[in-house]
């Protein structure tokens, strides 16, 4: 497994909550277990006691993307050192899958963790991921979505760093916003731009005016 991979479990729970709209998807140890994916052995671990510590912990995961967007990089750094010493892995090279010519193993990198509940193992894995990809790529690689009032968490690693939004469906949808809000500020300026026209008219009239003075 690449050590990217791991950034995303971070990413993932961060964004089981929408503050702005109010939702929270981590109500039960069904959604805790959920956000395990393929690691059945992990998921099984977790009990009802871990779904208030998965809570606390995807607050401070929040606060580093929250600090990473806002340009406060010692900050979001500081945050995530926070995490990595209260939650620590060890590195170990694996080799479960295996190359398609010779059977020989597929060596790669894997985080092993050593967690006395689920959310231990979780958060330790999330922080090493999150603080791999912080290193390899910066820390303004760590977003909030734009389209208010989505502010999902998202990795950047687009070439030119220009992404700002969690999804193809909030970029959608904050072009549509902004077309919409310029297309309503040109019929307002026209709007403005005819009153004036018309309330110059009758001045303009009323200065042509000229006394007619052939007859005197």
């Amino acid at each position: 497994m690449e050590l990217a991979y791991y950034s995303d479990y971070a990413v993932r729970l961060v964004n089981t909550e929408e503050p702005a709209r109010g939702k929270d998807a981590l109500t039960s140890v069904e959604a805790v277990r959920d956000l395990f994916g393929g690691s059945q052995s992990a998921a099984r671990r977790a009990t009802d006691a871990d779904v208030t510590r998965f809570r606390s912990v995807r607050a401070r995961l929040r606060a580093v993307f929250e600090a990473a967007d806002a340009g406060e990089e010692r900050l979001a750094v500081d945050l995530l050192n926070s995490l990595l010493l209260e939650f620590p892995v060890s590195p170990q090279v694996s080799g479960h899958d295996f190359r398609d010519d010779d059977g020989r193993p597929l060596w790669h990198m894997h985080l092993a963790d050593h967690p006395s509940n689920a959310t231990a193992g979780y958060a330790a894995i999330a922080a090493m991921g999150l603080a791999f990809h912080l290193t390899e790529y910066g820390v303004d690689r760590l977003g909030l979505c734009e389209a208010a009032p989505c502010r999902n968490a998202y990795l950047d690693t687009s070439t030119n760093r220009s992404r700002r939004y969690c999804s193809d469906r909030c970029a959608t949808r904050a072009n549509v916003a902004a077309y919409r809000a310029r297309k309503r500020l040109e019929a307002d300026r026209s709007e403005r731009t005819g009153l004036a026209a018309d309330s110059a008219q009758p001045s303009s009239a009323h200065g042509d005016r000229r006394p007619d003075l052939r007859g005197r």
